[in-house]
């Protein structure tokens, strides 16, 4: 027993010693400082196993020397004023009157490539009630444990709105996993038109695989959820928030959304592995289940129909037109 409380003693000490380097190493603080601060860690870890005789006295100095980095941690601030990349320099938000909502700062990028773009946005007068499906994008950039998810809001006349849960880059910085973890990102929602974000992945990113299910839902329950996507929306306004890839990536926070207003939708690992998000909504029996999953998730890949449809006013129709569970 002796023996194991040893070896557990010592992969927390190791598990914590390196969760305190990476997080000084991929902090926001400026790249030397972030060097200098890692090793300053390293230094006060290695002085306390070294200089106290007793474990009671390494112990201390650990805690110690731990506590100040986590305080530190946990009181690093977010922003919204940052050199923020065009396409998420802009917040959206909502006005909501009664049964309508305004939703400013819809964003319609016009792309050229996937690096080169006109940063468009355009104001929309939803009316609740003619909100009628909710739908679910899956979209996946090869790694197959790891997806992306949106979801879409359908409003009478062929209208849509896609979310996307992002992370709010800053000019010239590129997506890290690992960084992800690290209060490297603000979280952000693009509140977008589907002919920006769907496109953007299907025809200018190399390698993106795009799925689209219908997800079976009242109106009642989509309008429910839309409602709780636009608070969010809405208070990351007023409120930034840190993205974290465990805690607040795309598709725990869609979870967050969605799960109160699906009994059944309780906490999977098919959350964090994201690539398996179609399975858990099919076997959770939200999505069409009439045909086979690996036949439904064929037929449901729309890279060949978006690149078809382009950019015309018909787009969200025709991506969807024949498509396992859609009218």
């Amino acid at each position: 027993m002796k023996r194991v409380k040893q070896i557990f003693a010592g992969l927390l000490f190791a598990a914590l010693t390196a969760w305190g380097v990476m997080a000084l190493a991929y902090s926001n603080l400026p790249y030397r400082l972030r060097l200098a601060a890692a090793a300053a860690f390293i230094i006060a870890v290695l002085l306390g196993i070294i200089i106290p005789r007793s474990n009671t006295r390494k112990i201390v100095w650990y805690s110690g020397v731990f506590a100040l980095l986590l305080a530190w941690w946990l009181l690093l601030p977010p922003s919204n004023n940052r050199d923020w990349a065009p396409d998420v320099a802009t917040l959206p938000y909502a006005e909501i009157g009664g049964s309508s909502v305004t939703i400013h700062n819809i964003r319609n990028c016009a792309y050229r490539t996937e690096k080169d773009y006109e940063v468009r946005h355009y104001d929309r007068t939803f009316n609740l009630a003619a909100l009628r499906t909710m739908d679910l994008y899956l979209v996946n950039w090869g790694l197959p444990h790891f997806s992306h998810a949106m979801i879409s809001f359908g409003f009478g006349g062929g209208e849509y709105v896609c979310l996307s849960i992002e992370t709010r880059k800053k000019k010239g910085e590129k997506y890290s996993s690992l960084k992800g973890f690290f209060k490297q990102y603000e979280l952000t929602y693009v509140v977008a038109d589907e002919r920006d974000v769907v496109r953007l992945r299907t025809d200018y990113r190399i390698g993106e695989e795009v799925w689209l299910y219908r997800l079976k839902a009242t109106p009642e329950l989509a309008r429910l959820v839309f409602l709780d996507y636009l608070a969010s929306v809405n208070r990351l306004k007023d409120r930034p928030q840190w993205y974290n890839a465990l805690t607040a990536s795309c598709t725990t926070s869609v979870r967050k959304h969605i799960a109160p207003y699906y009994p059944k939708f309780r906490f999977d690992w098919r959350i964090l592995a994201s690539g398996h998000a179609d399975q858990l909504v099919y076997e959770m029996g939200v999505v069409d289940t009439t045909l086979p999953l690996r036949e439904l998730k064929l037929r449901s890949r729309i890279n060949a129909r978006s690149k078809a449809a382009g950019q015309g006013p018909g787009y969200s129709e025709i991506i969807r037109r024949g498509l396992p569970g859609f009218d």
